[in-house]
């Protein structure tokens, strides 16, 4: 019932989608973005050496888990034979090193966003410091906590010298600083698997609510090393590595995934006050659209996070380069497969502005990530019949993942890109067409950020799209942009996961909008009919669907991208952004003829 009623309170403010009328967002109709200062950062690279009595840098966890690249690749130890007769090298800080995970810190569109909510919300600093660093920058986010009790340092530097007011900023830190270091080795080794099996799977532990023990000074030995093995080798990594091997089931869990993957918040009103109408918001919640999916424990897919993040090997292999008793199996690459490419192409087109090490090469990663993408889905195109000019096609879209397409911040969308050419060739019909600036053609909240494209069942227009995404609207019942500003969704018709009836799940992950009442939308799939008006052309003609994701929406950039001549942050990542040769990704495709 509580799903029902807030689903037709949104219908009567605008909810359905394109016909909002008003928005937190500063962009008016008309208003036209301010030019780029073609400005870049200057972030230091770390030292990824360190070893407190907390934590230890990825470099000194590669000196054991990283085979040496100079080594002849038949003597690596770390080294598998696929079936292609390949050699592949799994190195765990190799594999790591050019994922999101791994440059959580570094990443030129969180600084953006964070930079922005600390502008709407200025009298937040701290609150916004420590929320948006306990999982980006979160052995620092942890290492201050422990040292001082609280986040004791904020992201970006403030006041003057001249004033007597300075304050350095973390990111303007460099290596003779050790939160710096901390903070720059991203989601790193002895964080994650420092994490302790207290309350995980519960709301307390999500939003960063992961627990790392505290080790005194002189049982640094003592640190654990939780990892999925039950007989782990002790000794060496004790003696070397001053941590103690533990087996612990729960680091090959969803729920350890959970903590950082599931974001609730308080939702704030525009004057920076704690909403009286809504006091929660699942504004991510990838955890809970699993475990009401068929991927969960005991359902017919079951599937963790880490079954498809992290794949096993199917053979034997070393887990270290020296000391390594034996050989183990199912071992689950580092990898840490994600979606967004576009954000990795742009720590490798920035690796000296963004601090990165050189040498690093995110292109395997990248295509890595391509190809995990394209297991995401499936389209099935039905041509039915040509009419009078229009061309009757239905478009089925089915999600292959555990968790709603697309998932996570709510700039992420998918979508249908429609193409109909005829007998020779030619275009005839065109739909959702994306432009070199990442805007797609006929979407709504591309023209004005204010407003979104609503849910389609039938597509008659060249202005209807069907894009799948999440919109978030604020206690005044506007759009909003600002992720603390969010206080429930607009709109949410991303695909649901196989199992997920819209019908009967927690508010948290309701299907939000039209797509509600859509009868083809539900339990992993939407279908939707497709009457183009065809130019010309003669018969047969070849439908060809794809379907397309978008990390970051042009509509929410461009409602970023108003204040980049005032916030440096926003314009070095409009700078990156802008430059970047692609905008989005095909996920999948589907074809058929008609006479």
């Amino acid at each position: 019932m509580a799903i029902a009623a807030l689903s037709a309170a949104l219908v009567g403010c605008g909810g359905g989608g394109g016909d909002a009328t008003s928005s937190i967002s500063l962009i008016e109709p008309g208003t036209a973005l301010p030019a780029g200062g073609g400005t870049l950062p200057s972030l230091a690279t770390s030292d990824k050496t360190f070893n407190d009595v907390h934590f230890a840098g990825s470099g000194l966890c590669a000196d054991c888990h990283d085979n040496d690249p100079n080594q002849p690749i038949d003597e690596r130890p770390m080294v598998v034979n696929t079936d292609s007769g390949i050699k592949k090298d799994v190195s765990i800080r190799l594999a790591w090193e050019t994922s999101t995970m791994a440059n959580s810190a570094r990443d030129p569109y969180w600084h953006a966003v964070v930079a922005n909510e600390l502008d709407i919300y200025p009298e937040l600093s701290d609150e916004i410091n420590d929320t948006c660093t306990v999982c980006h920058a979160p052995m620092a986010n942890t290492l201050s906590k422990k040292q001082t009790g609280g986040v004791d340092y904020q992201l970006f530097s403030s006041g003057s010298e001249a004033d007597g007011d300075f304050v350095e900023g973390l990111l303007d830190k460099d290596s003779t600083s050790e939160l710096f270091n901390h903070a720059m080795d991203g989601v790193s080794c002895s964080l994650c698997h420092q994490i302790e099996d207290v309350g995980l799977g519960t709301a307390a532990s999500m939003t960063g609510g992961y627990t790392i023990p505290t080790i005194a000074e002189a049982d640094k030995d003592d640190r654990p090393a939780y990892g999925q093995y039950a007989d782990p080798d002790v000794i060496y990594m004790k003696t070397v590595g001053e941590f103690t091997p533990t087996f612990g089931a729960h680091i090959s869990t969803s729920e350890t995934c959970a903590t950082c993957h599931n974001l609730n918040l308080e939702p704030l009103d525009h004057d920076g006050n704690l909403s009286n109408e809504y006091t929660h918001f699942a504004e991510q919640a990838m955890y809970t659209e699993w475990l009401v999916s068929d991927f969960a424990l005991g359902k017919p897919q079951e599937a963790s996070c880490q079954s498809c993040h992290m794949p096993k090997l199917d053979r034997d292999v070393f887990l270290a380069t020296s000391n390594a008793s034996n050989k183990r199996p199912d071992f689950a690459e580092h990898t840490f497969l994600a979606a967004n490419t576009v954000i990795q192409q742009i720590l490798h087109d920035n690796k000296g502005a963004l601090g990165i090490d050189e040498s690093l090469d995110f292109l395997p990663s990248i295509e890595r990530n391509r190809q995990f993408l394209r297991t995401s889905a499936t389209v099935e195109v039905t041509a039915n019949s040509v009419n009078n000019g229009i061309l009757d096609f239905d478009v089925k879209v089915t999600n292959l993942t555990g968790h709603k397409l697309p998932s996570g911040y709510h700039s992420r969308r998918a979508y249908l890109h429609a193409v109909v050419t005829d007998r020779n060739g030619v275009v005839v019909y065109e739909n959702g067409k994306i432009d070199a600036d990442g805007g797609i053609a006929g979407v709504d909240e591309d023209v004005n950020a204010a407003l979104w494209e609503p849910h389609h069942e039938v597509i008659t227009e060249a202005t209807q799209v069907q894009v799948y995404q999440a919109i978030t609207g604020n206690d005044d019942n506007e759009r909003t942009h600002s992720l603390l500003n969010s206080a429930f969704f607009l709109k949410d018709n991303r695909l649901t996961p196989a199992g997920f009836d819209k019908n009967n799940v927690p508010a948290d992950v309701a299907v939000m909008g039209l797509a509600q009442n859509d009868a083809n939308f539900n339990n992993g799939t939407d279908t939707t009919k497709y009457l183009a008006r065809l130019n010309g052309g003669e018969a047969p003609y070849d439908v060809t669907v794809f379907f397309r994701y978008q990390p970051i929406a042009k509509g929410h950039l461009d409602d970023l991208f108003l204040k980049s001549d005032k916030i440096p942050s926003i314009d070095h990542f409009r700078t990156m952004y802008e430059r970047t040769p692609f905008k989005d990704e095909v996920m999948a495709f589907g074809s058929a003829t008609a006479e």
